[in-house]
């Protein structure tokens, strides 16, 4: 009999345990808000329900169903011999290229439009963990009546709803890249409650994109970190931390490695100033991504960019990131 185990998964409102094999694929999600068990492989349903049967002392007759990824093919797009390089508005960074395999295509690549997971994060909007935490922050109708009347401090929300407007503007830049082979995601949950503000998957490479607002700030970009204004801040290391967890989720995931790149993408600054020796990051304005990517070829071809899409969108496979 094949050996399973059972692990909780708690986020944003959701409560599932994931039913996985002794390798760590996902064989069966069971949803305690709706008792449905979804068979994500061929597996045994039995054999699925007495794993369950510890963890779940009253176990509900569940509502059971089988999503088992369909199969298909891709035609391989011939790939071209260079990435464009946008004109950029001084002194923005140039366009991001990443080096990484060519010419691999999957006998089982899975179009991520015929594939839904119980765990897709397809669906996550831009800013879902910051949402989240502004209404933690957000006192009710009474609570905040009483704050009032006691004269206590606001809760400060306005940092995380700049934050909010940021990646809701940079998801508005992402979006007409989507009609251009690329594939976006929007608020990846990792452990350690942080999550990843964008992945961008396509023919010119896999990136993640982590938003900055600083309206009208003067921005500087070295190889280890930045200053807004000359205050300086971690974010190119946090940026590259990023791109190494992504890539290690994502090549493990879809069984043969996936490079990714970190981007800095800082929201209405007033300079932008990235130093040349910066090589492995990346950074620009945020109304300047369309154009960066827009023509960016040669990394992946379609059925790639759809296997990658169809692993980056299951939640689980960033539980180990």
């Amino acid at each position: 009999m094949v050996e399973l185990q059972v692990r909780p998964w708690k986020r944003f409102g959701q409560d599932r345990l994931y039913v996985n094999l002794h390798d760590g694929r996902s064989a069966a999600c069971f949803d305690r808000r709706t008792s449905e068990l979804t068979l994500l492989l061929d597996v045994d349903r039995d054999a699925v329900l007495a794993a369950l049967a510890p963890h779940l002392p009253d176990l509900p007759t569940p509502v059971i169903r089988t999503n088992l990824p369909a199969a298909a093919t891709a035609a391989a797009a011939a790939a071209a011999p260079n990435i464009r390089r946008p004109t950029t508005r001084t002194p923005a960074h140039s366009t991001p290229a990443t080096n990484s395999r060519t010419g691999h295509t999957p006998a089982n690549a899975e179009p991520a439009d015929l594939t839904t997971y119980p765990d897709d994060l397809a669906g996550n909007p831009p800013g879902l963990a910051i949402h989240t935490k502004i209404a933690e922050l957000t006192p009710g109708f009474w609570r905040a009546l009483a704050n009032r009347l006691l004269r206590r401090p606001r809760p400060e929300t306005e940092s995380w709803r700049k934050g909010l407007a940021g990646e809701q503007l940079v998801a508005a830049e992402l979006e007409p890249l989507t009609t251009r082979s690329w594939r976006v995601l929007h608020s990846i949950p990792l452990p350690r409650d942080v999550d990843i503000d964008h992945l961008l998957i396509g023919p010119g490479g896999v990136f993640t994109l982590n938003t900055k607002n600083h309206r009208g700030a003067r921005i500087w970009v070295g190889d280890r970190a930045a200053t807004v204004n000359g205050q300086p801040y971690r974010y190119v290391n946090k940026s590259r931390n990023e791109a190494k967890r992504a890539a290690v989720a994502l090549s493990d995931a879809c069984g043969f490695p996936v490079a990714v790149a970190g981007v800095l993408v800082f929201v209405e600054a007033d300079t932008l100033t990235v130093e040349p020796s910066l090589k492995d990051v990346y950074a620009t304005h945020h109304d300047l991504i369309a154009e960066a990517f827009e023509g960016a070829t040669g990394v992946w071809q379609p059925a790639d960019v759809e296997t990658i899409y169809a692993a980056a969108r299951r939640g689980h496979t960033w539980h180990g990131a």
